[in-house]
């Protein structure tokens, strides 16, 4: 997946709450944002936990003990029927629709729909069947790291190469799934040894709370940046409160788009804005007193002034012992003739 500029998906995730009217409003923050993408999650509850299975922590913090994992998930679940108008709202508004499968069912659902781009989420990264059948499509893929040893990145890599996809189609993501990720955990140096294994686009999912890493990731080389948004943060919801809010967002997007255009060309040279201030604010070899014609330079009679429009004072040691060849006053240029 080969971008220009960083790609910025904002993740609605299941931050619509179930309702498909909380979704829409969802896409047209993220429109408004000024983000590339906005993405949802695809799964059914009995596909993807057991019954009995626990919460995790940070869910638990978040939505409580009334309900299981499963309610909270079933809850949660987006029908082919939403899928369809979230992507025909999607279009209509002027944002690509992403959202990322949880089991092989939602793979089958997301490409029978035509979905181009594949978002595996960290908790896939081992599961052998999904990754597969999303290798035998040969989408773009946008894989999570989150939670995973290097090893096993190469191994869901290989896979999914192995399987029918394009190695030019993977970008893998850094991440650290705790919501919200502490600072101190978030180990971004680990998405440049990304790049350094794979020689793929690499990119940061951040849980972290607010907009700081993802920008970080930017000035470090992410052509990928995914963060999670929210109309509410203090909706009941399990990842609200690691979210963004709209106008938060948008201050993302700004600081993104000012820290690629800042990161230019890695030449070393005068920019097209500073060019003209090199004159005004480099100097010139200039007369400090009076000299007379078959005088000497020296360090007593001539000095350096602004503007940079005689001699460069580089060349101090080749003019040093020269004879003046004319008269000079203070501050006139020295001439090499």
């Amino acid at each position: 997946m080969q971008n220009e500029s960083v790609f910025i998906i904002a993740e609605a995730g299941v931050n619509h709450d179930g309702n498909i009217e909380t979704a829409k409003k969802l896409i047209d923050a993220a429109k408004y944002a000024g983000a590339d993408a906005v993405k949802f999650q695809s799964f059914t509850a009995k596909a993807i936990v057991v019954s009995n299975a626990q919460k995790a922590e940070y869910q638990t913090k978040n939505t409580g003990n009334d309900e299981s994992q499963f309610d909270m998930l079933k809850r949660l679940e987006l029908s082919y029927d939403d899928h369809r108008t979230l992507m025909d709202y999607c279009k209509k508004t002027g944002i690509r629709f992403l959202s990322s499968p949880f089991d092989l069912d939602s793979i089958m659902l997301l490409n029978k729909l035509g979905l181009d781009i594949f978002k595996i989420p960290s908790g896939e990264i081992t599961n052998y069947p999904y990754l597969e059948a999303i290798g035998r499509l040969n989408k773009a893929v946008i894989l999570s790291t989150g939670m995973a040893y290097l090893h096993e990145v190469k191994d869901a890599y290989e896979l999914l190469i192995n399987a029918g996809t394009e190695k030019s189609k993977i970008s893998l993501l850094h991440a650290n799934t705790e919501y919200p990720s502490p600072f101190s955990d978030v180990n971004l140096l680990a998405m440049q040894s990304l790049k350094h294994a794979f020689n793929v686009n690499v990119g940061y999912s951040d849980h972290t709370i607010g907009i700081t890493v993802p920008i970080a990731a930017v000035a470090m080389g992410a052509n990928i940046i995914e963060k999670h948004f929210t109309l509410e943060k203090n909706a009941s919801g399990p990842d609200h409160k690691a979210s963004l809010n709209p106008e938060e967002l948008k201050q993302m997007v700004i600081a993104i788009r000012q820290t690629e255009a800042a990161l230019g060309s890695a030449v070393k040279k005068p920019s097209a804005s500073e060019i003209t201030n090199l004159p005004i604010v480099r100097k010139s070899i200039v007369a400090k007193k009076t000299i007379r014609e078959g005088e000497l330079f020296t360090e007593d009679n001539i000095t350096t002034k602004r503007p940079a429009t005689g001699i460069n004072p580089m060349q101090w040691k080749q003019i040093i012992g020269k004879k003046a060849k004319r008269d000079y006053k203070t501050d006139d240029f020295i001439k090499n003739d």
